[in-house]
C-alpha cells in the first residue's frame, strides 16, 4: 500500500502538470514523491489502519452486519477519492485526517465525484472483456476444429498480454479523468482537452 499511494503521488504530479498543459517528466513525479514521504507514510498507515479495523469488523458479524460495514467501505472509497491530488498540491500538511476532509469537502460541495464517468469506463471495460472472452472461445473452438493446440496456446498468450495492456491504459484513464475532475472541483480549471461541458456532464451538482 505504501509503495502503491508513492507511485501514486508521483504519477498525479505529473497529470496535474499535464492537464496545466505544462511538461512531464518521470524523473521529477519520483523526486517530489520522495519529498512527500512523510505524507505519504501518514495516509499509508492511516489508511492501512481504517481498512485493517472493516476488515476485522466484516470477519466478525452476520450478513446483514456485513452488508452494513461494506457499504461504510464503499463510503471510505468515495470520501477518500481525492487524497492523493490532495497530497500532491496541499505540500504543506502531512495530516491524513486533514486530507480526508479536504476530499470529503469536496464531494459535498459537488455530489456525485465523478462517478457517472467511472461507471462509463467500467461498462466499457466490461464491453471490451466480453467481446475478448468470444474471440477466445472461438480460437478454442477453431484450434479443437484443427486439432491444433499451438494456435491456442498462441492465442492465449496474446489475449493474456493484450489484456493486461489494456488494464493498464484503463487504469491510466481512470487516473487522468480523476486528476481533471480535481482540478475542476478544487481550482474551477477546466483542463484541455476536456470541457466546461464535459466535465458539467459527468457531476451531480447539489442545488443550495
Amino acid at each position: 500500500m505504501f509503495l502503491t499511494t508513492f507511485f501514486n503521488v508521483a504519477f498525479y504530479n505529473e497529470i496535474l502538470a499535464a492537464l496545466n498543459r505544462q511538461p512531464v517528466s518521470l524523473g521529477r513525479g519520483l523526486k517530489f514523491a520522495c519529498k512527500r514521504i512523510n505524507a505519504i507514510l501518514m495516509w499509508t498507515l492511516f489508511a492501512g489502519l481504517v481498512g485493517l479495523i472493516i476488515k476485522t469488523i466484516e470477519q466478525r458479524l452476520d450478513v446483514v452486519g456485513r452488508i452494513v460495514v461494506r457499504m461504510i467501505g464503499v463510503t471510505w472509497s468515495i470520501a477518500s477519492v481525492f487524497v492523493i491530488p490532495i497530497i500532491v498540491r496541499d505540500q504543506e500538511s502531512v495530516n491524513p485526517i486533514t486530507a480526508l476532509r479536504k476530499s470529503a469537502a469536496m464531494l459535498k460541495r459537488t455530489w456525485g465525484e465523478g462517478l457517472i464517468g467511472y461507471a462509463g469506463i467500467a461498462f466499457g471495460n466490461l464491453i471490451v472483456l466480453f467481446g475478448s472472452l468470444l474471440l477466445l472461445g472461438g480460437a478454442v473452438f477453431l484450434s479443437a476444429q484443427l486439432n491444433n493446440s499451438w494456435l491456442l496456446v498462441i492465442t492465449l498468450g496474446v489475449w493474456f498480454l493484450a489484456l493486461m495492456a489494456w488494464g493498464y491504459l484503463m487504469n491510466v484513464v481512470g487516473l487522468v479523468y480523476k486528476g481533471a475532475l480535481y482540478l475542476y472541483a478544487a481550482e474551477g480549471n477546466v483542463p484541455q482537452p476536456y470541457s466546461k461541458e464535459l466535465l458539467d456532464a459527468a457531476w451531480k451538482f447539489r442545488k443550495s
